[in-house]
């Protein structure tokens, strides 16, 4: 009988996590940044159909980076997991941190058990009302939950992002400056031209959803503003 072949935890661990954290890198980055009236979320995404920012709820937006059918997944399943909990309890009731705490069980089952673990980061926004703060979270391919102030960023060049941003962020500001900020952040980081962008917010306007898209108009019109 032929003996299995041995592999010891730390290196299958390892081995996991650089097999995921390079095929995030590949992934095109997204930010998140409060702003005056609610949440940004900016992507560079050259295509027109396949969304990397979604709706889940009425004030909850989620992104994510990566392999796109794993993240499209989690997006879905996060949506029936919303829809329940506000069927059976109250749509007051369904939050961004209960969100974020099952796509971060999913994704600790997933690279603990799973032989390939899912090449994704993940961000869940939340906009907060009755004087309530905005929430961000992060959640990475391992499980890794955390939570955000101010602004977040995922995917390839999430770590200088983020750095860049550090350094001129003073607090939430206008629509326009923010998207114009978070994009020079971009071209900063890149060293390139954008190949198309992806925005959308969660405004404070809204009534019940908050959640809208920004035109390409919109966002050429903060660009050059």
């Amino acid at each position: 009988m032929s003996m299995p072949f041995y592999v010891p935890p730390e290196q299958l661990v390892k081995d996991r996590a650089e097999y995921a954290k390079k095929g995030i890198a590949r992934g095109r980055s997204i930010v998140a940044m409060e702003y005056a009236e609610g949440v940004l979320l900016l992507a560079e995404n050259p295509s027109r159909t396949l969304y990397k920012i979604s709706e889940i709820y009425d004030r909850i937006a989620f992104a994510g980076v990566g392999k796109y059918n794993e993240f499209e997944a989690l997006r879905v399943a996060g949506i029936r997991h919303a829809d329940l909990k506000g069927y059976m309890y109250g749509r007051p009731d369904v939050a961004a941190k209960g969100l974020a705490n099952a796509f971060s069980q999913t994704l600790g089952n997933i690279f603990t058990h799973e032989i390939k673990p899912y090449e994704v980061e993940i961000l869940v926004a939340e906009l907060g009302v009755n004087g309530e703060g905005n929430r961000l979270f992060k959640v990475t391919y391992d499980g890794t939950l955390s939570e955000e102030r101010g602004f977040c960023a995922i995917g390839g060049q999430a770590d200088l992002l983020t750095s860049t941003l550090a350094e001129g962020y003073a607090g939430p500001a206008s629509l326009a400056a923010t998207v114009h900020m978070v994009a020079a952040a971009f071209a900063q980081v890149e060293q390139r031209e954008i190949d198309g962008w992806e925005a959308a917010v969660l405004d404070s306007a809204g009534k019940r959803r908050t959640f809208r898209r920004l035109t390409q108009e919109e966002i050429v019109s903060a660009l050059e503003g």
